[in-house]
């Protein structure tokens, strides 16, 4: 295995994959290096894996909009055939119930209008059209089950809902990292998996490549952090966290798998909803189930973790939690005795919006805090880190002057700086896995 590259790739996840495949094909010769067994099996097979366009800002909906293409002609994009199957796109389409707490999504549509992303907006009687049984009462803010106001509503109903018919969920999302990493490599790039980065090298002020936990060095004049959960110890060995105003986490979170109640075949007629009034998303989930994860309320506790290696990966009362909150919304959903679902780490930063950006050690670069909403965004994401790389390597000056990318597919311009690991937080994000 070769010693040397032109960039090193700390992480084989959808984003870290993406970002080979998209250096891969600008010239670069790339090597990824994984302390997991394969692409794809760190936090991104804990992915909902929910393709959507609503965000709470002009960029992080354009960028997701734009993300929708790749995914809608995966194959295409790939331009490679993956022998183990090419993961699938269920394009459902995404309700989002209007409430006060999304400000009855009205600056979500003015931006999709703004960016030409169709929508529409459904009535009371369209929901239960398609969702019968669905009880639309008022249930905010949420609470947790051992609150004694729990399950009780709390006055009138839900009205509307916007639903976005480009959105919906990829099936497998390891499948789609290795999909992206077998169209890397047939582009030319490696990938080094079982190799866990333990020291960011270093020489006469630039990035000189990694050394992994078995003493071997690998050489290269760029580093990617791609790392997830582990962003921000690979972070700290660069020695890069000094400058950086937003910093990122390790955050654990559990999703419930339920069976949909009978006579509901949410296989063929499920779709994506956003509830805020509820603070659940759900997706339909292999089997008939329904796949329901948090919003993020404040009744939620937030369970930060020091080791990403090493933590509960247990159910909680947080499962329960979860369950019961959606039954509000379907009384007939059954919540079965037997917890299932998914325990994982997200890579989080301070606003929940990623960090895109150079740092302040020449050469090392990153891609953090993508965990929970960027999934849907790693082809892209991939492409504008390939375009950053080649921007700064060719003597632009990202913190002073940001690139101005272009996202290939709608047209539109976005300033790469609204990622960047030096803003100031930003207050019209979400604060939540919403974005």
């Amino acid at each position: 295995m070769p010693t040397a590259a032109d960039v090193i790739i700390i992480g084989s996840g959808v984003i870290g994959a993406a970002t080979a495949f998209e250096l891969a094909k600008a010239g670069f010769r790339t090597l990824t290096v994984d302390r997991n067994a394969a692409a794809g099996h760190g936090s991104t097979s804990g992915s909902c894996a929910i393709i959507r366009m609503h965000y709470s800002t002009f960029a992080g909906t354009a960028f997701a909009y734009e993300g929708y293409f790749y995914w809608r002609d995966w194959s295409d994009y790939l331009e490679t055939a993956d022998p183990s199957g090419l993961a699938t796109f269920k394009e459902t389409g995404c309700l989002v119930m209007a409430t006060e707490a999304n400000g009855y999504l009205e600056k979500h549509k003015d931006i999709s209008r703004e960016i030409e992303c169709p929508y529409e907006e459904w009535d009371a009687a369209r929901i239960l059209k398609q969702i019968p049984g669905y009880s639309l009462e008022r249930f905010a803010p949420a609470k947790s089950k051992d609150d004694p106001d729990f399950g009780l509503p709390s006055g009138g109903a839900i009205t509307s809902g916007v639903f976005w018919p480009t959105a919906g969920y990829v099936t497998d999302p390891a499948l789609s990292a290795q999909n992206l990493a077998v169209a890397a490599q047939s582009r030319g790039s490696l990938f080094r998996h079982n190799a866990e980065v333990s020291e960011i090298l270093t020489a006469n002020g630039r990035v000189r490549g990694v050394q992994l936990a078995s003493g071997e060095e690998i050489h290269a004049p760029i580093v990617v952090n791609v790392a997830g959960p582990a962003s921000s110890k690979i972070n700290a060995m660069a020695g890069v966290l000094e400058d950086m105003t937003i910093s990122t986490r390790a955050l654990r979170q559990e999703v419930v798998h339920v069976p949909a109640p009978p006579g509901l075949d949410f296989d063929s007629s499920g779709i994506v909803i956003s509830d805020s009034d509820i603070a659940c998303y759900i997706r339909p989930e292999h089997g008939n189930n329904i796949l329901v994860g948090s919003e993020d309320p404040p009744c939620d506790d937030h369970t930060w973790v020091e080791d990403d290696t090493d933590f509960n990966r247990d159910f909680t009362d947080q499962w329960t939690t979860q369950a019961m909150r959606y039954a509000q919304r379907l009384p007939s959903l059954g919540i079965p005795s037997r917890m299932r679902g998914v325990v994982d780490l997200y890579d989080v930063s301070d606003d929940w919006i990623p960090i895109y950006d150079k740092s302040s050690l020449p050469g090392f670069y990153m891609a953090c805090g993508s965990s929970g909403n960027q999934y849907k965004n790693a082809p892209i994401a991939g492409k504008m880190m390939a375009a950053l790389i080649d921007y700064c390597e060719n003597g632009g000056d990202h913190d002073s002057a940001p690139l101005q990318f272009t996202l290939p597919r709608i047209g539109r311009s976005i300033d790469v700086g609204f990622y960047s690991r030096n803003r100031e937080i930003n207050s019209e994000s979400s604060f939540s896995v919403l974005g």
